[in-house]
């Protein structure tokens, strides 16, 4: 039994690590991985344990990506699309 479950973490972690760079779920099938995890061996929930890590997953992905938008000085360029003006023109 046990050697089947390890197996299948083992499979799971590296498709997930395959297609960590594709996926547009940022963060979920992380997270679903070791929410799965925790959940089974605490108490066989897998499926709950995967549903709350891809939910926390998501959650910290997006603040990554805030912060590391908010991380990268503006320019003058990338201040005039925000405000949903023209580009200054160069002199």
């Amino acid at each position: 039994m046990k050697a089947g479950f390890l197996r299948t973490a083992v499979t799971a972690m590296a498709l997930s690590a395959a297609m960590a760079g594709t996926a547009n779920a940022a963060g979920c099938l992380k997270g679903a991985v070791v929410g799965g995890v925790a959940g089974h061996y605490a108490g066989h929930h897998a499926v709950v344990g995967a549903l709350g890590g891809c939910v926390v997953g998501r959650h910290m992905a997006k603040k990554h990506a805030e912060e590391q938008a908010a991380a990268v000085p503006p320019t003058p360029q990338r201040a005039a699309q925000r405000a949903g003006g023209q580009q200054p023109a160069m002199q």
